[in-house]
């Protein structure tokens, strides 16, 4: 996790995350393990603290709706198992993840 971030922190002068309840994700039984195993908290402090000492901005958004709404900012919901993102709107057909990167960015500023 330090190398990951300390690369993340050089290459971007922006980081921005989702400002997710770690410990309320972890209550869900059936992620619970996967959550803790991936180390999601540990993994944004260390971000966190290397942006600021390298002068990064680091940006928390909230998440809500996140992975549900389109960059031109439609609401388009869908179930976890829906791995691409098509909106009615403006026609934007993408992997679900990379527009909710999007929005999220969209969010920081």
């Amino acid at each position: 996790m330090h190398k990951i971030s300390y690369r993340i922190v050089q290459k971007y002068d922006l980081i921005a995350v989702e400002d997710l309840a770690v410990k309320n994700m972890v209550k869900n039984h059936r992620l619970s393990k996967s959550i803790s195993d991936a180390g999601w908290g540990k993994f944004l402090d260390y971000l966190e603290y290397k942006s600021q000492k390298y002068v990064k901005t680091f940006v928390k958004v909230p998440p809500g709706g996140t992975s549900q709404t389109c960059v031109c900012g439609a609401h388009v919901p869908k179930d976890l198992s829906v791995r691409v993102h098509k909106c009615p709107e403006c026609g934007l057909t993408a992997d679900r993840d990379v527009v909710s990167a999007m929005v999220i960015l969209q969010r920081s500023g």
